[in-house]
């Protein structure tokens, strides 16, 4: 069945955003809809065109027998600013104040719409770099994981707190937490890392950063590299923090308890750390 040029632009579109960052050869492409190649690099120029504009990211061709289209994840700058706004707005209310300083998240971290956003910003930073999985510690760092992975077509692995039964032989650590400067362990299942893993490490907050510095150190034990850092919000933190080279999306500034305010700002991801479209 050959196929119009308006249906082989809808296909190609949800086949290309279904597989972020793989290799797609034209051949496929001209196989599929029974066209030329040539209509198929006129097709992906309108695709990329179109996507570069409305902010969804861009194609990037790689020449040669070998070669093909990927599609990679990408914001605009603008976009992701105003995205980021309407964060820093929902975070700032005063009634999200648990006692102890503490936030409540749990709504953000289980709206679709909201995490879906989340995962293609902090996926956008590191699109261009070589990532084998993404790594995340339970329990409120999964969903965040999850999204990132999805929007760099990768999978993801979890580390606990405790091993369970079911994950078989696992890898333990003991690590200190930076802000509270805990004796803690975590562990990760022999099976769920390859040796040699690119890993981006994702979380959803980070203070000292003792926990990610714990995973950077746990990926030592499988001779794992750490290919990136990101997290959802980053807080204000007057000592030295355990890790320095990450991508925040929000920061947070300061937390009046007795006067109920939250003091929220966008992350380095738009100050430098990001490539935007």
């Amino acid at each position: 069945m050959k196929f119009r040029r308006s249906e082989r632009l809808v296909d190609m579109t949800h086949y290309l955003m279904n597989h972020p960052r793989k290799l797609v050869s034209l051949t496929y492409f001209s196989q599929k809809y029974l066209s030329a190649k040539s209509s198929i690099s006129e097709d992906l120029v309108i695709i990329k065109e179109t996507f570069e504009n409305q902010g969804i990211g861009t194609l990037q061709t790689l020449p040669g027998a070998a070669g093909g289209v990927k599609y990679i994840p990408k914001v605009k700058k603008e976009q992701a600013e105003e995205f980021a706004n309407q964060l820093c707005a929902s975070i700032a209310d005063s009634e999200r104040l648990l006692p102890g300083g503490y936030l409540f998240m749990t709504d953000l971290l289980g709206d679709s719409q909201v995490l879906n956003e989340v995962g293609k910003h902090l996926a956008s930073a590191f699109s261009d770099r070589d990532i084998d999985v993404i790594m995340t510690v339970a329990t409120k760092g999964i969903p965040i994981a999850q999204a990132v992975a999805h929007h760099l077509n990768v999978p993801f692995v979890v580390v606990r707190r405790d091993s369970l039964v079911t994950e078989g032989s696992t890898v333990s650590i003991n690590y200190v937490s930076g802000s509270s400067k805990r004796l803690q362990t975590m562990s990760l299942s022999k099976r769920s890392l390859k040796e040699g893993a690119k890993v981006l490490i994702v979380d959803d907050f980070m203070k000292a950063g003792g926990t990610v510095n714990g995973m950077v150190n746990l990926l030592a034990e499988f001779n794992a590299s750490v290919a990136g850092i990101a997290v959802l919000v980053e807080s204000e933190f007057q000592e030295e923090r355990l890790v320095e080279d990450y991508v925040s999306l929000i920061k947070l500034s300061d937390v009046d308890v007795k006067g109920k305010k939250i003091n929220v700002v966008k992350g380095n991801f738009f100050f430098g750390k990001t490539e935007f479209l």
